[in-house]
C-alpha cells in the first residue's frame, strides 16, 4: 500500500515550483515568440544539468531539500508540455522540428549525465550509478 504523503514535503513542493515557474516566465516572457522554441530548449537544457547536480549531490540525503529543489523549483523551470507543442507546431517545417526534438534529447541528457558528474563530486562520491528504481 502506499505511503501517505508528507504534508511537509508536499508544501516545500509547492513552494519549489511556484519559484521555478515564475523563472522560467521571466527568462520566457520577455523573449519574441520567434525564438521561444530555441529558449525553452535552454532552460530544458541547464534544468537537466541542474537536477543532475541536485539528484548526484544530495542522493537519498535531504529527502526535502531534493523534493524542494529538484521536483518543485527545476520541476516547474523545465517544461515537457511547452517543448512538445513548440515541437508540434513546427510539424509543417519537418526538419525543423526534428532538429529542435532531437536538440532537446541530446541537450537534456548530455546535461543529466554532466550535472550528476558535478554533483557526485560535491557530494565526494565519484562513479556511483544510481539504479532508475532508486530514484526519487
Amino acid at each position: 500500500m502506499p505511503q501517505p504523503v508528507d504534508q511537509r514535503t508536499l508544501a516545500y513542493v509547492m513552494v519549489g515550483g511556484a519559484i521555478g515557474v515564475l523563472g522560467r516566465a521571466a527568462i520566457v516572457d520577455p523573449v519574441g515568440d520567434e525564438i521561444v522554441p530555441w529558449v525553452t530548449l535552454a532552460i530544458n537544457a541547464a534544468g537537466s544539468l541542474l537536477l543532475g547536480i541536485v539528484v548526484g549531490w544530495l542522493d537519498d540525503r535531504h529527502p526535502r531539500a531534493r523534493a524542494f529543489l529538484g521536483t518543485g523549483v527545476l520541476g516547474g523551470f523545465t517544461t515537457y508540455s511547452a517543448f512538445a507543442v513548440q515541437t508540434a507546431l513546427w510539424i509543417s517545417t519537418p526538419w525543423l522540428a526534428i532538429g529542435l526534438a532531437g536538440a532537446s534529447l541530446a541537450a537534456g541528457i548530455a546535461g543529466a549525465i554532466a550535472g550528476l558528474f558535478i554533483g557526485r563530486r560535491i557530494a565526494d562520491r565519484p562513479g556511483e550509478i544510481e539504479l532508475p528504481q532508486d530514484a526519487r
